[in-house]
């Protein structure tokens, strides 16, 4: 059987439609109409959640920040009409892991739910633990260990850490990277987020290749083989 996928949104047509071609890749779809009803149906066997922002009653957002605040990590894909560059980090920032704007093609659908789903798939996570080896990220309580010992990050070395593993072999952009982890600030360059990443990788020490630069591209978090 394949991995199971929750469908939320109250378009019934679009569900319908969804649930039709990803079942044909080999999913196992169930669709609700609500984030309410979503919730009381969810459980930890889903893979995937794609989920509507825009819904009578609770938004997608509201859902995934229950979802988060809750400790479920399984990865979100916000489906929305709304395309806007802060609605993007809106969605983000409550813990979706993509992004898919309205009208969308379903081979996009298809692609993006297969690459998330590999994403996810690379690391193991465990309530609120990706490990890479003996490389430990604590998501809960902030902290990257090496062989159980904690390295000493700044808040932001982890937050950068941490964005990168939580997508592993994702290229992020510098500015992507500032994007997510500045936000607002108006004073920070791409000169900044090479030296948090130059002292980051230092205190990994043998585990410094985990992370690496892609000439012109940005930066990229490596699966240990």
């Amino acid at each position: 059987m394949g991995e199971k996928i929750l469908l939320v949104d109250d378009d019934k047509d679009i569900c319908e439609i969804l649930a039709f071609n990803l079942s044909n890749e080999g999913y196992q779809i169930d669709c609700t109409y609500s984030a309410e009803d979503a919730l009381k149906k969810f459980t930890p066997a889903y893979s995937l959640i794609l989920l509507d922002v825009m819904m009578g009653g609770m938004s997608g957002y509201k859902m995934a920040e229950h979802l988060r605040r809750n400790g479920y990590s399984v990865p979100i894909i916000f489906l929305t009409a709304k395309d806007t560059e802060n609605d993007m980090l809106t969605g983000f920032s409550v813990g979706g892991d993509d992004y898919v704007s309205k009208p969308f093609s379903i081979k996009e659908i298809v692609a993006r739910v297969k690459a998330v789903l590999k994403r996810a798939s690379g690391a193991k996570e465990t309530g609120g633990r990706l490990a890479f080896g003996d490389v430990v990220i604590a998501l809960e309580t902030k902290e990257a260990l090496v062989g159980g010992k904690a390295l000493p990050l700044t808040k932001t070395e982890f937050e950068i850490l941490a964005l990168l593993a939580t997508n592993p072999s994702k290229i992020f952009r510098r500015e992507d990277i500032i994007d997510r982890i500045w936000k607002d600030a108006i004073y920070t360059t791409e000169r900044t987020i090479d030296v948090h990443i130059t002292r980051l990788r230092k205190k990994l020490g043998k585990h410094a290749s985990l992370i690496s630069s892609r000439s012109g591209y940005g930066y990229r978090f490596n699966i240990p083989a």
